[in-house]
């Protein structure tokens, strides 16, 4: 990583400009061409540097109020395949695979699941259910009450 890539990730680590070009304005910021800048953040995407460029939508500020994150005891040796499925669903955000802390933590497939309201992510919960069949030995509904703001690794000047 040379001083042209830190600078890059300086410039998008807060997100990219919400414009309609927004890799000539980071590389306005930086100093480069907008066809370098792109090709760097390929690469350093290839080499784990940058972990992933996507939208981060507020749910909240779209409306989606009922979230919870449902966790599920399935057998370990079907989480991917599960886990995949699951994933796929368009109410899903994220879908992950956690350590169970036995016996007082069985769950070990968390889905973040987003609807309007509680009711909707129960019946949406319900449907992963189904998808699951008797696979699922049991689950849970934990609704959000709070929103923590996330961030990852930041670089500083």
């Amino acid at each position: 990583m040379d001083d042209l890539d830190r600078r890059i990730i300086m410039a998008t680590q807060e997100g990219l400009p919400l414009t309609l070009r927004p890799y000539d304005d980071v590389a306005k910021t930086v100093d480069a061409d907008p066809a370098d800048v792109i090709e760097r953040m390929k690469r350093m995407l290839d080499q784990g540097i940058i972990r992933r460029v996507g939208v981060v939508p507020n749910h909240y500020a779209l409306g989606y109020r009922g979230n919870g994150m449902t966790v599920w005891d399935v057998p370990d040796d079907r989480i991917q395949e599960l886990g995949r499925k699951v994933g796929a669903l368009d109410y899903v955000s994220h879908c992950y695979h956690r350590p169970r802390h036995l016996p007082h933590w069985p769950y070990n497939l968390f889905c973040m699941v987003h609807g309007k309201d509680r009711q909707s992510v129960e019946e949406q919960t319900a449907r992963i259910a189904a998808i699951l069949g008797n696979t699922a030995r049991d689950h849970r509904i934990l609704f959000s009450t709070r929103i923590l703001k996330k961030s990852g690794l930041r670089l500083v000047a």
